[in-house]
């Protein structure tokens, strides 16, 4: 455990080298970065935590609207807990979105950084429209619940909620789902609004070590266009990873090696 500002944050670590910090987006935990930290661990010391409000990390005080900056804060105690090097990071989601702060506030802490399909809807020529679904989504969850809310917002954005956990599916992949439900209580009312809303520092990220990356079978989707977005907004160019918004859970295994090529350098 580490105590931050707020909260106090669950995390492990395995495998062993150079310090690889994987941050999920709402919903996410520890458990679902599993897979691929397993498959990176032969390369990497690698940190998956739940993120403040998720899972094993609560809370210390009443729930408040969250800022991608005591998020990003979150990651660099993590980082400074784990030693004194410069550590690689893999944001996805809405973790992308804490990464790239991260890196813009800390470029000393982060030796490279992928930043997997931020949803950066404020970057998009219909930033309006996603504002008032963000609002709109936040206001059916207080009235109706999160189910009714995340159908909602998937219906528009096409990120589907979790599933109801199935009783053919393995036990571990039952559980995460369950502990995601229960976490997109935190994602949707207290995170939805403002992080949707945040915009990199273009100025701050300028010549920083970044890759900005899409899931290959994403083309044409929103989340694909929020990454090009950012991309256009940072002057960098952005490329492909393998499988779709959740390849790293899909296919742990092509994904971590495509994932270690361009935390190396690839271009």
């Amino acid at each position: 455990m580490l105590t931050t500002p707020g909260a106090e944050l669950y995390y492990e670590a395995r495998g062993s080298g150079p310090v690889l910090l994987t941050i999920l987006g709402g919903g996410g935990d520890a458990a679902m970065a599993g897979p691929l930290a397993e498959a990176l661990a032969r390369r990497y010391t690698v940190i998956t935590y739940d993120r403040r409000g998720t899972t094993r990390s609560p809370f210390t005080g009443p729930p408040a609207e969250q800022r991608v900056a005591e998020h990003a804060d979150d990651a660099l105690g993590l980082i400074d807990a784990s030693g004194p090097e410069a550590a690689y990071v893999f944001g996805t989601h809405s973790g992308a979105l804490i990464a790239l702060d991260l890196l813009a506030r800390h470029p000393a802490r982060v030796r490279r950084l992928v930043a997997h399909e931020p949803p950066a809807f404020d970057l998009l020529p219909d930033a309006a429209r996603w504002r008032r679904l963000a609002q709109e989504a936040v206001d059916l969850g207080r009235r109706e619940g999160v189910g009714p809310a995340m159908r909602r917002f998937g219906e528009e954005t096409g990120v589907a909620a979790p599933p109801e956990p199935d009783p053919g599916l393995p036990a571990w992949v039952r559980d995460m789902l369950a502990r995601m439900a229960a976490n997109m209580e935190t994602s949707l009312l207290y995170e939805l609004r403002s992080f949707s809303r945040f915009v990199p520092d273009p100025v701050a990220l300028r010549g920083a070590p970044l890759v900005l990356a899409s899931g290959a079978q994403s083309r044409g989707k929103l989340m694909h266009r929020c990454t090009l977005a950012v991309a256009e907004h940072l002057g960098v160019t952005a490329v492909e990873l393998p499988g779709d918004h959740v390849g790293y859970l899909r296919s742990p295994a092509e994904f971590a090696a495509a994932l270690h090529e361009r935390l190396a350098g690839s271009p």
